[in-house]
């Protein structure tokens, strides 16, 4: 396994780039808001409203320090395989239990209607690189479970 973050879609690095945008604009917002250090902070309840802007600007930054390095790490995904599960693919899995999902395999959830699962989930990591018919395993908080690639690219 390579130490290169994987390519994501176009909607995927679009939906990116649209959080940074809003993260950004949050930060100004943020930042606007805070006092001059020299300045004196009035009660201490305003001390104590100033430091959670100060954390909530730390915050932000590190997001956007993230996102900015993946936006510029990483190529845009060719279209998912048609014969093995990657970013950008549907599958249908069958768990262990019979019961039968289908999922698009996704880089995030921005944007999300629920029926995605992140590369970065134990799920998704397992799906990787499988075709249908096979058998991935992975961990969850419950134990390790099992399910089976049922199919690619179809919503059964």
């Amino acid at each position: 396994m390579t130490s290169q973050p994987a390519p994501i879609s176009s909607t995927a690095r679009q939906a990116l780039e649209q959080e940074l945008s809003r993260l950004r604009t949050e930060r100004d917002t943020v930042a606007s808001t805070l006092r001059d250090s020299d300045a004196s902070v009035g009660d201490l309840a305003d001390a104590a409203d100033e430091l959670q802007r100060a954390n909530d600007l730390r915050r932000i930054d590190a997001r956007i320090t993230d996102l900015t390095a993946r936006l510029d790490a990483t190529g845009t995904a060719d279209p998912p395989q048609d014969d093995r599960v990657g970013v950008g693919s549907t599958v249908t899995v069958r768990f262990a239990d019979g019961s039968q999902e289908t999922f698009q395999v996704g880089e995030t959830t921005v944007g999300s209607d629920g029926s995605l699962v992140t590369v970065d989930s134990p799920l998704g990591r397992a799906l990787l690189g499988h075709k249908p018919g096979d058998t991935v395993h992975y961990r969850t908080p419950g134990g390790s479970q099992s399910a089976v690639v049922v199919s690619l690219g179809q919503t059964d």
